[in-house]
């Protein structure tokens, strides 16, 4: 008898696409309602406007993600049930769920884009009460991996967003030459407390997720799951670390172009180390968990 193979190498990639239509989603309405909070700021409006219209095409784009692996899946999920895709898609009240969050979440970016500011809180609703839409059916037993995921998008896809549609735009942009210090104070001092909040979360729910999976500690140096999540660990203490001294030694200068410059290539190294969490967690979560 041939024995099973330990992982399907098609799941990395799916559960890869999983993540990033959801950092993207959550990192785009964590841009727009914390880092642009200094948007009141009348003669920088133009480019805070840009920049939020820049989020939320990141964010459509994320939310595109989301909608194209959930009808990837669809025929699968229905298979299982012995129904067609229509028929389950509606009469399942999980996917249904799922599919009316992420429409909505797609209305919301695609009226940011056109610069509808009621668009930013259907996106709002539909990225941040999608992700944690077990909840509405009462499987709270289940939401312990939701938050986790949606604390590191809010948290790194933010991060993400930040770097992108904010500072390496804010630093092409003449019109901000005489305020781009200023800017990206603004929009770092708007993000960092975000980061810190959803940083403590990732860490409190990533270790009861770890638990739940793990079983017993021996586990960890014993079992290919155990060496994954350690290799994972590696990579997330050096995000962590990168965070920290943004944190408290870039974050506290900020004020001026050159520091902007010099923490914009600070977090693009701290983004680097987090796709490669992303790629390590693909595996993870594609791995068996060890026996209890």
């Amino acid at each position: 008898m041939q024995a099973r193979p330990l992982l399907d190498w098609a799941d990395p990639p799916r559960e890869l696409i999983g993540f990033l239509g959801l950092f993207f989603g959550a990192g785009a309405v964590g841009f727009r309602y914390f880092a642009l909070k200094g948007r009141e700021i009348e003669t920088d409006r133009p480019f805070y406007d840009d920049a939020a219209q820049r989020a939320a095409i990141i964010g459509l784009i994320g939310t595109i993600l989301s909608l194209a692996l959930a009808a990837w899946e669809l025929p699968a999920l229905a298979a299982r049930k012995h129904m067609d895709p229509a028929a389950f898609a509606t009469s399942d009240a999980a996917t249904m769920m799922e599919l009316g969050f992420l429409i909505i979440a797609l209305f919301g970016f695609a009226l940011g884009i056109a610069r509808v500011g009621a668009g930013w809180v259907l996106a709002a609703i539909g990225v941040v009460v999608g992700a944690l839409r077990v909840a509405l059916l009462g499987r709270w037993s289940q939401l312990v991996n939701p938050v986790h995921s949606l604390a590191a998008g809010l948290w790194i896809g933010t991060l993400f967003v930040l770097v992108t549609a904010g500072l390496s735009s804010l630093l092409k942009n003449e019109q901000t030459r005489e305020r781009r210090g200023a800017i990206a104070a603004d929009m770092v001092n708007g993000f960092s407390p975000l980061a810190l909040t959803m940083g403590a979360i990732v860490v409190v729910f990533g270790l009861i997720t770890a638990w739940r999976h793990l079983h017993h500690l021996s586990a960890l140096w014993t079992t290919p799951y155990g060496y994954t999540l350690i290799v994972k660990l590696v990579f997330v203490a050096l995000v962590f670390g990168l965070g920290a001294w943004n944190w408290r030694r870039q974050r506290p200068i900020l004020g001026t172009e050159p520091a902007a410059v010099a923490i914009r290539n600070s977090a693009r190294a701290e983004l680097t180390f987090a796709v490669l969490v992303l790629l390590v967690t693909s595996v993870l979560v594609s791995l068996p968990s060890p026996r209890g």
